[in-house]
């Protein structure tokens, strides 16, 4: 079920309704319910995809039960290993085996020998890459002793299938998810208001800048060797507000409507295009995921300790498998490697915790110096982005030597301004200078529509919410299309 569809329209006020008049009071009945309810949206798309987060689930809240008596070290690391087998193990099969398959058939190609092996016909099960990770790193805390195995089946399972988040995230860790599903609830206007204007503003970003910024992105990208310079610049842009406005809005989206439920999820984009450096970015774009792969990746390896190709092998590990964590292919894998290049000199310099605060903190513009660098982190990032839309590493490569080769061509500015005003139309273009004027303003807190004025500001308040509102029914796109991250 997708959060810009008919039928989660439908279903978010009638699982709204229901939770708070039927399944407040009692926590076991509050939890069977919003299993009950979780699946119902989760098994929307396939119910075969069910058998799969079943299983983890009971993998996981097993292997964590008996960890939580088992003494014996040996025993105990048979154990997480077991977890890990499982949840690595499906994402190999249902993710990664064809990857594997094909890449192992061409390397003997080379070598001028034939092999038959055959691939397997699957269907991705949407969010397997996050609903194991989940798992996962619960099963790791209980047996490194940082949390308690739970003994209640249902909070546990509530937890792994919990809507809002179960299918793009943010990856909760059990820590800060799984309390909340032992304590009652209690209906919190505040809380619900501001949840309200948290999913506006993440369909805004979804419907208005992401969907309408795809037209052009698919325009450019399937037909990038017709064009050069502004043209393909004005491809990885608008590609780096698709997927931006995509992802982040779904994560709006998400913790907007747990907020409905009165659960609280931790933010998973801290206005990344505003970053001064890629170190910045980095902490500030799909939090959950880059600060997973620092506790249970990074961190385990060694880190920042020891010497200086240490800490250089740590960093190029852990951008390759965040790139291949993305997708089964090889552009992934060269987007991690990019922006692992792009990360080596800050680490080196040891300015990668540089810029722990937002931007321009003290005024309300950017310096020239923090313009500069913010236009230059944007600039690289694009670039990365291009590997990440493209269709092959030498797609990739042919975008970007096109795009050099007439970067400062006159000529492919005015057809890439020409396009714009036939075919996306001007409203796109102030649509993400809109996104832009808000997230800037409002740097400093959860969302863009985070807004805590005095009651002096009600009318700018509500003009601002009148303009999202206007601007998803005038220019949105309904045609419920997937979000991006839905395929990792």
């Amino acid at each position: 079920m997708l959060f810009n569809s008919l039928e989660f329209a439908l279903f978010l006020p009638l699982a709204f309704i229901a939770f708070w008049l039927l399944f407040q009071k009692n926590t076991d009945h509050r939890n069977l319910f919003l299993i009950f309810i979780s699946y119902i949206f989760y098994g929307w798309w396939d119910w075969r995809f069910l058998l799969l987060i079943v299983a983890s689930s009971f993998v996981d809240f097993f292997i964590s039960q008996r960890l939580s008596h088992e003494k014996v070290e040996k025993n105990r690391k048979l154990l997480v290993y077991g977890s890990l087998f499982f949840n690595l193990g499906i994402l190999g099969v249902f993710k990664y085996y064809n990857f594997f398959i094909e890449n192992f058939v061409d390397a003997f190609r080379l070598f001028g020998s034939e092999i038959q092996a055959s691939t397997l016909n699957f269907i991705l099960p949407v969010g397997i890459s996050f609903y194991t990770f989940q798992t996962l790193s619960y099963t790791i805390d209980v047996y490194k002793g940082k949390l308690e195995a739970t003994k209640d089946w249902k909070a546990f399972f509530a937890f792994v299938c919990f809507f809002p988040q179960l299918v793009a995230g943010p990856i909760e860790r059990a820590s800060n998810l799984l309390p909340q599903f032992y304590d009652k609830v209690k209906f919190s206007n505040k809380e619900a208001t501001d949840g309200v204007r948290q999913i506006l503003w993440g369909m805004f970003k979804k419907v208005v800048i992401a969907d309408n910024c795809a037209v052009g992105v698919n325009h450019i990208f399937q037909n990038s060797a017709d064009y050069s310079g502004g043209m393909l610049l004005l491809g990885g842009i608008l590609f780096a507000f698709q997927i931006y406005g995509d992802f982040s809005g779904y994560s709006d989206i998400a913790i907007g409507t747990a907020r409905l439920f009165g659960f609280k999820l931790k933010q998973n984009f801290a206005f990344p295009y505003f970053s001064r450096n890629i170190a910045e970015f980095w902490r500030r774009w799909h939090i959950s995921l880059s600060t997973w792969f620092r506790d249970y990746l990074y961190i385990p390896l060694g880190g920042s300790r020891g010497g200086n190709s240490k800490r250089i092998q740590n960093t190029f590990i852990i951008f390759l498998v965040s790139g291949f964590w993305h997708g089964a292919n090889w552009t992934f894998i060269f987007w991690g490697f990019l922006n692992a290049l792009y990360f080596l000199p800050l680490m080196l310099a040891n300015k990668n915790r540089n810029y722990l605060d937002v931007a321009a903190a003290n005024s309300y513009l950017p310096s020239i110096r923090e313009l500069i660098q913010i236009s230059f982190t944007f600039f690289i990032t694009t670039l990365a982005w291009v590997f990440f839309r493209a269709d092959s590493i030498s797609h990739a490569f042919a975008y970007l030597g096109s795009l050099f080769s007439g970067l400062f061509s006159f000529s492919s500015y005015q057809v890439a301004m020409q396009y714009v005003l036939e075919n996306l139309g001007t409203y796109t273009l102030l649509s993400i200078l809109f996104l832009l004027v808000v997230e800037w303003m409002q740097r400093r807190k959860q969302h863009g529509l985070d807004l805590s004025f005095s009651k002096e500001w009600r009318v700018g308040r509500w003009s601002l919410y009148f303009t999202v509102v206007v601007s998803i029914l005038l220019f949105g796109s309904f045609e419920s299309s997937d979000f991006i991250y839905f395929q990792f």
